[in-house]
């Protein structure tokens, strides 16, 4: 069984879409892959009583409790690391990653970022699309390389900026679009996984 990890640190919204399409998508028999662990940097974070109602192994690990970024990162690798993983999902994971963690997961460590990238990569895209004028914003579901926002792109949808939008406004439609693309682009990810173990 294929076992993807998905990390969160607030409502865990796609890591809830990614667990529903695997239920009704039937990934265990499908694709042979299931949620085995949903990890947060923090206690409070609401999508860890989404997964344990849904029978998925949770675990807290306090950032604040570690010295540095790299200690925590080294702690949070040796959680995942249990399960084995055949792709770590960060889904609104709110903390930069070291270049060694990066580079542990690379080719197996997905994103979904709030612009259409390479627009508009790291934080306040929303506001930064309707100052700029956009008539057009989105979501990019990618890959993470140690280049922020920067990895190979997945999938992408478009959501129209409207006249009168307020970044509350626009982040809700473009988040309703991450709920669909991020799910496919992760079965579609997994389901390349036999061919790419072929190759490499």
């Amino acid at each position: 069984m294929r076992n993807i990890v998905i990390l969160i640190s607030g409502s865990g919204s796609n890591m809830a879409a990614i667990v529903r399409a695997a239920e009704l998508g039937h990934w265990a028999e499908r694709l042979n892959a299931q949620v085995a662990a949903v990890l947060s940097n923090r206690a409070d974070a609401q999508g860890l009583a989404l997964a344990h109602d849904h029978g998925i192994p949770t675990q807290v690990l306090d950032h604040k409790a570690f010295a540095s970024r790299e200690d925590f990162d080294a702690a949070l690798k040796a959680e995942i690391d249990r399960y084995a993983p055949a792709l770590v999902v960060l889904a609104g994971f709110m903390r930069i990653l070291s270049p060694a963690f990066v580079a542990h997961y690379a080719g197996r460590l997905l994103n979904v970022h709030p612009s259409l990238l390479p627009a508009f990569p790291g934080l306040n895209t929303h506001q930064r699309a309707i100052d700029a004028g956009c008539r057009f914003a989105g979501a990019t579901v990618h890959q993470v390389t140690v280049d922020l926002d920067h990895g190979p792109i997945l999938a992408q949808a478009v959501v129209p900026v409207l006249p009168g939008d307020t970044p509350d406004n626009l982040a809700a439609r473009v988040l309703s679009q991450e709920h669909l693309i991020y799910p496919q682009a992760v079965a579609h990810f997994l389901a390349q996984l036999p061919m790419r173990s072929k190759r490499g």
